[in-house]
């Protein structure tokens, strides 16, 4: 329980960190020069540099212990916070990179802890509560930074994010005694990025599933990095307003992650809910897209609490059956590989989301597109059997 409960503070603290600029993005566009819909390219750059920590991180956290890894990138994340508060364009973007280099070795530090913990029939369980952390960090994202935005100014509220996720890595000291004691001096190397992902790609099933989770990624960062603007800019909803929406997506996809992996296991395979989630996706997504000024409240946080239980309950099922895939004793590497494809949709996505923005004018063409996109996702990977 105590393995559980640190892991779970560092994803929700650490997700908290990446999301909580796309909430403030309206207000900090205007002093950095750009425009609101550029938040894609800050959600690009903060996935490439996880990308390529979180293939990177076998070696140290063997070397130091996953929590002293997780300490350090906890510091590396509120560092990078603060670099964005100071309003310059190239200090941001550094600070863009030292969040995603942050961000990156949180799933392979937790994932070390709690395989070691946890017993076997409680493994799927525990492991899905655990990735909850993502959706409760964006739901505190949007819960808390607004109300901080609004009396101190973005700056303060990334400053605030910053201070508690330092004050967070030192909370953690207290446990490394226990639960860093199979760290090893001596270890040397990394995990090796490619060779991960080669082991992805060369069998059918875990390639269709790590593409599938490659479109997943790319709408679920989408919904998190626009939502906000989307909702205040088009719909003319107040930024409280807008962040309690972007809440209660991410509170949806707490209990999601929980109920589909429930499903998964008792009530249809893995392969046939994945798909299902696509398709679910791809509706909600669309149905999004069609909120106006005229909509009630009401009814746009039953639209967000739809969509975020399928965008954001996909991830524990999908690593399951990575996991269940993958090779005799290379559930590691495979998981490494699966996560290095997940990113570079997180990656790929917001940017051409606001491409598609800057070309079209609409928010509402770029979310149908994705909508496409997920659906046809879902259906390729319903077709064809594991």
């Amino acid at each position: 329980m105590l393995a559980l409960i640190a892991t779970l503070a560092i994803q929700a603290l650490a997700t908290m960190m990446v999301l909580a600029p796309p909430v403030f993005a309206g207000l900090a566009a205007p002093e950095f020069g750009v425009n609101a819909n550029h938040i894609g390219v800050y959600t690009a750059v903060v996935y490439a540099a996880a990308c390529l920590s979180t293939g990177t991180s076998g070696g140290p956290v063997r070397r130091y212990g996953a929590i002293r890894v997780s300490q350090i990138s906890l510091i590396i994340g509120a560092a990078g916070l603060a670099l964005l508060a100071s309003a310059s364009l190239w200090l941001g973007l550094f600070g863009a990179v030292l969040i995603g280099i942050g961000y990156g070795p949180m799933t392979p530090a937790s994932s070390h802890i709690l395989i070691r913990q946890t017993p076997p029939a409680r493994r799927a369980l525990i492991f899905s509560i655990k990735q909850t952390g993502v959706p409760l960090g964006g739901a505190l994202a949007g819960l808390i930074v607004p109300p901080l935005a609004l009396p101190f100014g973005w700056k303060g509220a990334a400053l605030a994010v910053a201070a508690a996720s330092a004050a967070l890595a030192v909370a953690c000291e207290p446990l490394r005694k226990s639960l860093d004691d199979d760290a090893d001096p001596h270890a040397v190397g990394g995990s090796r990025l490619f060779a991960a992902i080669n082991v992805v790609i060369g069998q059918p099933a875990l390639r269709r599933l790590a593409f599938a989770s490659l479109t997943y990624s790319a709408m679920q960062l989408s919904v998190g990095a626009f939502v906000v603007t989307f909702l205040t800019v088009h719909v003319g909803m107040a930024l409280v307003a807008a962040g309690l929406v972007m809440a209660v997506i991410q509170a949806a996809g707490i209990v999601g992650r929980i109920v589909w992996g429930w499903m998964a296991d008792r009530l249809i395979s893995a392969r046939q809910a994945l798909a299902l989630l696509g398709l679910s996706i791809g509706a909600m997504g669309a149905t999004l897209a069609l909120v106006g000024p005229a909509w009630p409240l009401a009814l746009v946080l039953v639209v967000a609490a739809a969509l975020g239980a399928v965008a954001l309950g996909w991830n524990g099922v999908f690593l399951a059956e990575v996991a269940r895939l993958a090779p005799a004793g290379g559930a590691g590497m495979a998981t490494g590989g699966a996560l290095a494809l997940t990113f570079m949709g997180a990656l790929v996505g917001p940017p051409l989301f606001g491409t598609v923005v800057g070309l079209s004018g609409s928010y509402r063409a770029a979310f149908f597109v994705a909508a496409a996109a997920t659906a046809i996702a879902g259906l390729a990977v319903g077709r064809r059997s594991s």
